[in-house]
Parts: C-alpha cells; sequence; structure tokens
C-alpha cells in the first residue's frame, strides 16, 4: 500500500451538473483544474458536497476518472465511500482505487450505532485494509448530519488497523475535536489529524489539525491556502485577517 501524504487545505468538490442534472464533464475537468492552480492538498471527491451519497456507483466510477485525468499525480484523490455493508464497501473500494482514487474517505454506516460498536466498525475497515488493501481515512462526523461520534475505544482499535492514513474530525466541537486529536497523537504520530469542522476552521489549525478536508474549501480556496501557511508560520494576526474576509462565507 502506497500511503498518501495528506496536509493543507484538501477541497470536497462539487460535481457540476447541466439542467437534467446529469454530470458535467467539460465543467468538471476546467474546475478540478482551477482547484489545481492553488497549493492544495489533494481533492476529495465524491462526498457530501460532491452528490457522492446520490450518484450511482457507474457515476462515481466515472468522475473519479475524469478528475484523476486533469490530475495527473499532482495531488492525492481522496474517493468518498457511501457504502452500506462490508461486502459491498470492499467491492466499491476496489473500483475506486482502480479509477484513481489514493485514499478513500470511509462514511460511517448505520450498524456503528449498534451493540459493540467498536468491533463493527474495527471489522468493517479492517476488511477494506485487508481486502482491498486501502488507504483509510476514518470519519467522525456529528450525528446531525448522519455520521458518529465514536467513543475512546472505538477510535483506539481503529487506529490499530496500519491501512488509516488519516482521521476527518469532522463533530463542529471543539471539545470532541481536542479529545479525539489527543488519542490520535498518542495512538499514531504517522496519521494525518484534518478538520472537517465548518464553523472553527482557523481554530483547527491552531489546535493542531494538520490540514481540512472540507467543502468549504472549494470557496475562496486561495484565501484559505494563504490562511493555512500563516498558521503553520505562526503569523496569527495576518491568518486571523484573512479569516475575518471569509467567515461571512
Amino acid at each position: 500500500m502506497k500511503r498518501p501524504v495528506l496536509k493543507g487545505i484538501i477541497p470536497a468538490t462539487v460535481l457540476p451538473m447541466d439542467s437534467r442534472y446529469r454530470r458535467d464533464e467539460e465543467a468538471l475537468r476546467r474546475y478540478v483544474g482551477w482547484l489545481l492552480s492553488f497549493d492544495i492538498g489533494g481533492l476529495a471527491v465524491n462526498v457530501d458536497t460532491g452528490e457522492g451519497p446520490h450518484l450511482y456507483h457507474e457515476e462515481r466510477i466515472r468522475v473519479l476518472e475524469v478528475v484523476s485525468e486533469v490530475v495527473k499525480g499532482k495531488a492525492p484523490v481522496i474517493a468518498g465511500l457511501p457504502a452500506s455493508f462490508t461486502e459491498q464497501a470492499v467491492k466499491m473500494a476496489r473500483d475506486y482505487l482502480d479509477a484513481g482514487a489514493d485514499a478513500l474517505l470511509v462514511f460511517p454506516i448505520p450498524s456503528f450505532r449498534g451493540a459493540k460498536p467498536a468491533e463493527v466498525a474495527y471489522r468493517y475497515h479492517k476488511a477494506l485494509a485487508e481486502e482491498a488493501d486501502a488507504p483509510i481515512v476514518l470519519f467522525q462526523l456529528q450525528p446531525d448530519l448522519g455520521g458518529i461520534i465514536y467513543d475512546e475505544e472505538t477510535i483506539r482499535r481503529l487506529l490499530s488497523i496500519d491501512h488509516v492514513v488519516a482521521i476527518k474530525e469532522a463533530s463542529f466541537d471543539a471539545k470532541i475535536f481536542i479529545d479525539t486529536e489527543r488519542i490520535v497523537r498518542e495512538e499514531r504520530d504517522d496519521v494525518a489529524f484534518l478538520t472537517g469542522n465548518d464553523n472553527f476552521i482557523l481554530e483547527s489549525f491552531i489546535l493542531g489539525a494538520e490540514g481540512a478536508l472540507i467543502g468549504f474549501g472549494t470557496l475562496a480556496t486561495g484565501l484559505q491556502v494563504e490562511m493555512y501557511k500563516m498558521v503553520k508560520a505562526r503569523r496569527y494576526g495576518e491568518a486571523f485577517r484573512i479569516y475575518e474576509r471569509i467567515r461571512p462565507l
């Protein structure tokens, strides 16, 4: 397995469509080319911002092929994986990797909320690692948006899977963010900690996030890249001035 380096602003791409809600591949190529004109850390494709859960499997494959043709290895491509059960997830993972994905953002499934969530979530992600040889981005998402907040036991079990390369933390809760970041740092130095918290993007970087895998990254992308660089350079005043410009969005 090749481990992608994930850091910086990773926009979750939108999917251009025509008036009949069919994908507009030419517009998609132009759009991805525009995003690549900035110093981004990657692209997340077929996630919520790009209508991923609402596309047919074949459509997701084609979108990944188009994006990969434009990217040409210049940045990691992360594919959303919104499956319903393990066997389906493994098949989808293999198809998405074949279509050009470098890693998978694994959407939580309803079974994770049932009995023994740590064991169920572990086995699901472990199957993706072993049967698809897939680099995995864990996804912690607030329940109001259809996600799940993992307890400490579950996070530690998931981090024991070597194929986990990053976690997207999108609880929209600063305390949960900090607690999760602490657990990740205790367990794995090689796992990238990415924010998905639209409500405190800048603060996430100051609190330790190495990047942002986020739909908001498709807006004012250049400003957000610059804001991220200012934080990493500890030029916080300049970072906050940029943040004040984009906050109304």
